[in-house]
């Protein structure tokens, strides 16, 4: 069964000043390609363009260019999930429901809609049962 994967799997795939998590990130990306088992928001590609290309003391994790790039390979690389009405009206109840952000709620929505148990983010808490759909942080155990 195919997980969802939230921005920061994507993100840290190419942040080399955490290279544990790097090598964490990169393998559940190398083994959702090869095993078809990773599922991508579209939320999260939007978000990783803005995250991978904002400044941090002057440096940014990728350049516009190559971060465009890669947004486009996990076009071809996975399978992409859309927004639609019922996931937005779904993040309007995640948030009431479960005290979410609005971004989490979305994420969670899409998970929720799709029929996805699985959410690995680091973001949410660790083995958290939000509706059908658990949350694992695959970071855990580096921390």
């Amino acid at each position: 069964m195919a997980a969802l994967v939230d921005t920061n799997i994507l993100v840290y795939r190419f942040d080399s000043r955490f290279l544990e998590k790097r090598r964490i990130a990169t393998e559940i990306l190398r083994r959702g390609i090869a095993d078809d088992s990773v599922r991508v928001p579209h939320q999260a590609i939007v978000e990783f363009i803005a995250a991978v290309t904002r400044p941090i003391r002057g440096h940014s994790i990728l350049k516009q260019t190559e971060a465009l790039r890669e947004a486009e390979e996990f076009l071809t690389q996975f399978t992409v999930l859309y927004p639609n009405e019922a996931i937005v009206r779904d993040a309007i109840r995640g948030c009431a429901a479960y005290q979410l952000s609005w971004f989490d709620a979305h994420l969670w929505s899409y998970a929720e809609h799709y029929g996805l148990p699985t959410i690995l983010s680091e973001d949410l808490q660790h083995d958290r049962l939000y509706g059908s759909v658990r949350v694992v942080n695959p970071f855990a155990s580096s921390l």
